[in-house]
């Protein structure tokens, strides 16, 4: 059994009682996990669950309740069980946090891992702690989320043409996953591109810019030689598989963008390193090789997307 506090809290928003960590199916807003969906303890296990997923909602599920990397796993309930003195009148998720949002999305961003206090709290990817209030924001001002904020699941906040998912889905130490860590989460984000099909991913950081290539070879892309520099602003074409294009819907060209952005850490952010025009920027030239028009709509046709389900 994972360390639990011996209290249970109620959920800031519901008001429901629960553990920290929480059990899958108890009453948490956007559980995507019932009590007995299938649990992954290996890196192999995550290979195979996330190969047989069929939709995103199923993906989501297996993901929530990942337990293949036992220090991950440890840090991220330990973090549960003892909580920040600010948050310690409210229970954590303390599980794997999934992808989040427009389950066919154009555009799908790609971050680190969650937060200790953020995701790991809330059980929603970039929510509940600075970074998550940056992105939000800019999302907002696109006019592709619903609200400027994101505190906790199930507080109404809605994305229009935006996927975000975490490179790496529990909450490491120091901020920093291992690189078995990373090689034993990459299944997830590799079944997450296939089953969402995006035009571009936005890689906030350097290593979610790395986490895109691997996952675009992986997925039999064409990457430039030598590999594309990251960089904020920065832009590369990855081609899809000759064969696979047109037949399933997707753009002439066959391709799938990758655009940079620096990270949205408070490190980054309170030092002016990124300002909130220079993630407009990115953001808006993401939005724009997606062909997001006002409040999110897609300007192509609707099955001119990326990658189909495979598998």
């Amino acid at each position: 059994m994972p360390p639990q506090r011996p209290e249970l809290l109620p959920h800031p928003l519901t008001g429901r009682p629960a553990t920290s960590p929480v059990a899958p199916g108890t009453g948490w807003p956007e559980d995507p996990a019932a009590p007995g969906t299938r649990v992954t303890r290996t890196p192999a296990g995550v290979a195979r669950a996330a190969a047989s997923a069929r939709t995103t909602a199923q993906l989501d599920a297996r993901v929530s309740v990942c337990r293949a990397c036992p220090r991950l796993v440890a840090w991220r309930e330990e973090v549960a069980a003892t909580g920040r003195r600010a948050y310690r009148d409210q229970p954590y998720w303390g599980r794997p946090v999934p992808g989040w949002g427009d389950p066919h999305a154009p555009l799908l961003v790609v971050g680190l891992a969650p937060a200790a206090h953020g995701g790991n709290r809330t059980g929603r990817v970039f929510t509940g702690d600075r970074s998550g209030d940056w992105i939000f924001a800019a999302l907002h001002r696109a006019g592709l989320a619903a609200q400027e904020r994101s505190d906790h699941a199930g507080d109404g906040q809605h994305l229009t043409g935006v996927r975000i998912a975490a490179g790496v889905r529990c909450a490491p130490p120091d901020n920093l996953p291992t690189p078995d860590e990373r090689a034993a989460c990459a299944p997830w984000l590799d079944r997450e591109v296939q089953l969402v099909r995006p035009r571009v991913l936005l890689a906030l950081g350097g290593i979610a810019w790395d986490a895109s290539l691997a996952c675009a070879r992986r997925l039999g892309w064409a990457v430039p030689r030598p590999a594309p520099r990251f960089g904020h602003g920065a832009r590369a074409v990855l081609a899809l598989p000759e064969e696979d294009d047109d037949e399933r819907g997707r753009r002439p060209g066959g391709a799938v963008h990758l655009v940079g952005s620096y990270h949205v850490s408070q490190q980054n952010t309170s030092t002016g390193r990124l300002t909130e025009a220079m993630l407009d920027d990115a953001l808006g030239l993401a939005a724009a090789l997606a062909g997001l028009g006002t409040a999110g709509q897609p300007l192509g046709r609707p099955g001119d997307r990326g990658p189909a389900p495979t598998g």
